[in-house]
């Protein structure tokens, strides 16, 4: 990895368990990358790999895989070489299963001298904050189905393929299908999963400005998840894992 990069360091990072399962999240950083893993639940059939839960398990087998390929300063080559070595153990583990594999949304940061890019799959969320001050948020929510049981399972058989959502589980091409925004030259970015981004779908802070804003320090993130735990409880919505990590790059 190039010592020229931008590099990022920490302000902030909290995390916590949902109501039904243990933590199907994880995060990280080095050099010039940062990434938000939201692990899915599984709904078809797991099969045996080796974790507390697939979907725990792949969580944390990304989050190693994009620390050891960090370093480039396009995020879909990130990605796609993690994407690779998470294939090459699944390949060992279970042989060529792929639509039981778990998956994961996924956000994935990094910095170069011309500025910053922000890569997704599916509903991870990011805001980025630019040396002029003003501010984007890049994010876009899964349109999952509403109907029985059965669409939900037939949705997640479609993912990864031309018919559905494309996230982050074996094939290397979902890092061409993801999304991919220029912020520019910016300065301090919140990573978070979709269960901390309730904390803006419910209005405890007034928008994704407001979100970088608050969990910027450590009491300030730990605050707001406590205040978005408490009102789940208060209004009966069922908690997911909750992420949220916020850096700032280096001087």
């Amino acid at each position: 990895m190039s010592t020229d990069m931008p590099r990022w360091t920490h302000l902030s990072r909290v995390q916590t368990e949902g109501d039904n399962h243990i933590m199907e999240d994880a995060c990280g950083y080095r050099g010039n990358a940062a990434w938000m893993i939201d692990g899915a639940t599984s709904l078809l059939e797991e099969i045996d790999l080796p974790g507390a839960s697939n979907p725990s398990w792949y969580a944390q087998v990304l989050n190693l895989a994009l620390a050891e390929h960090a370093g480039p300063a396009d995020p879909r080559e990130v990605l796609a070489a993690a994407l690779k070595t998470v294939d090459a153990l699944g390949q060992r583990l279970v042989g060529p299963r792929s639509h039981h594999f778990p998956s994961a949304a996924v956000s994935l940061v990094t910095a170069a001298d011309d500025g910053v890019q922000v890569l997704s799959l599916a509903d991870c969320h990011v805001v980025a904050r630019r040396y002029d001050g003003s501010w984007l948020h890049v994010g876009v929510p899964i349109s999952e189905p509403t109907g029985p049981r059965i669409d939900h399972l037939q949705a997640r058989r479609d993912r990864n393929t031309e018919h559905g959502v494309w996230v982050a589980r074996r094939e290397p091409e979902a890092a061409k299908r993801a999304t991919l925004a220029t912020v520019g030259k910016a300065h301090t970015v919140a990573l978070a999963s979709d269960g901390a981004w309730r904390a803006v779908d419910l209005g405890l802070v007034a928008g994704p400005e407001a979100f970088l804003d608050a969990v910027s320090t450590p009491d300030g993130a730990q605050e707001l998840m406590l205040t978005l735990r408490i009102t789940q409880q208060e209004i009966g919505e069922p908690a997911d894992d909750a992420s949220v990590m916020c850096l700032a790059l280096q001087d």
